[in-house]
């Protein structure tokens, strides 16, 4: 699966704890990312 160009750069920021969940969620009314994508980097 091909993901979103912003989606390692909104990974990598939740996984270095500089962003919370809901600004991950944020990040797709943003269109960085998409819902499925979101889900994906949250573990839901």
């Amino acid at each position: 699966m091909e993901h979103s160009e912003k989606y390692e750069v909104v990974k990598d920021y939740y996984e270095r704890h500089l962003w919370t969940a809901a600004r991950v969620r944020r990040a797709v009314t943003c269109r960085w990312i998409t819902a499925e994508e979101c889900a994906e980097i949250l573990g839901e």
